[in-house]
């Protein structure tokens, strides 16, 4: 299998390269167009801020290869955010991957959520073998609205999308490759879709 993690400079691409590794996939670190096209599954990470993150994949065109790959594509993170319509951080135009708004947790809560949460209303191969209201890791101050792309929900001042799919897309605000045996099962069930 060919895997590749997409490198545009905004992402914890190392502990998922790791993540693979222990389940026997070498992920290749690329921002290459052809061996991103000529992959057989795409992972999109991101950890940072929006804005500074879009102008980094306009600089390398990734902004509008990503959107026509035809393989499974996981954005992670804010890899799944920036696959959103729009997100208040930084004001910024997503990709438009999924019909879902990105806004950013109150004040009445601790932002940024950090640490262990559950997910639920699990909806999609991608949670195959994984049962409700599992604990994942999760490291954010903006959230997607939930929407009809919601395959899993989290709880933090609201219910918000957690996970989200459109066709060949998917994502996950959490951090499969830090939630233990559960993220690791998660990635799996990635590989095998």
């Amino acid at each position: 299998m060919k895997l590749s993690i997409v490198n545009y400079g905004a992402g914890n691409i190392k502990s998922i390269q790791f993540a693979f590794k222990r389940l026997g996939v070498d992920a290749i670190l690329t921002d290459n167009p052809d061996e991103i096209i000529a992959s057989d599954k795409v992972i999109f990470p991101g950890v940072g801020e929006a804005s500074s993150a879009m102008i980094m994949l306009k600089e390398s065109g990734l902004d509008l290869l990503i959107p026509k790959l035809t393989q499974p594509v996981l954005g992670i993170c804010l890899g799944m955010q920036l696959m959103c319509n729009h997100t208040e951080e930084g004001d910024t135009k997503g990709l438009g991957i999924f019909d879902a708004e990105v806004k950013r947790f109150s004040n009445n809560v601790k932002v940024p959520q950090m640490g262990w949460n559950t997910i639920s209303n699990l909806k999609s191969d991608l949670f195959k073998g994984i049962k409700e209201n599992e604990f994942m890791y999760l490291v954010h101050s903006y959230y997607a609205q939930n929407c009809e792309a919601s395959i899993a929900t989290t709880d933090y001042e609201l219910e918000y999308a957690s996970a989200l799919e459109n066709e060949n897309f998917y994502g996950v605000q959490f951090h499969p490759e830090k939630s233990g045996i559960i993220g690791s099962k998660i990635l799996e069930n990635f590989l095998s879709l």
